[in-house]
């Protein structure tokens, strides 16, 4: 499956939230905008907060349970970043980098679910 590190999917998280709060600062002040935004930003970030919390678990169970939130997070912002792009009609290279990268973390991170139930 996925052979990442684990400090290589802490930082691609990380990244991906960063990444996020930059294109909301380019974006159009609107209501649409402005209500897409915030739900996103709550999103983006939580995948990185939940699995780096998941770093630290007590134990299996709670491993996967903050994994498991992760990708609910990652599921999320991919849906919310797919309307964005419906709503702003245009073609927007960022916008179509971090959907890829949110269905790229919701693999992953279902991967490591997957792998974490099998052992």
């Amino acid at each position: 499956m996925f052979m990442l590190k684990e400090n290589d999917l802490l930082k691609r998280t990380f990244n991906f939230g960063i990444s996020y709060l930059k294109y909301l600062r380019k974006l159009e002040v609107n209501p649409e905008n402005n209500l897409i935004g915030f739900q996103l930003g709550k999103s983006c970030t939580s995948i990185g907060a939940n699995y780096e919390e998941s770093q630290a678990a007590s134990s299996k169970a709670h491993f996967i349970n903050k994994v498991k939130i992760a990708l609910r997070e990652a599921r999320e912002s991919n849906y919310w970043l797919r309307i964005f792009k419906e709503l702003n009609g245009k073609n927007d290279e960022i916008i179509d980098v971090l959907i890829k990268e949110s269905q790229e973390l919701k693999n992953i991170l279902a991967a490591i679910i997957i792998k974490s139930n099998n052992n």
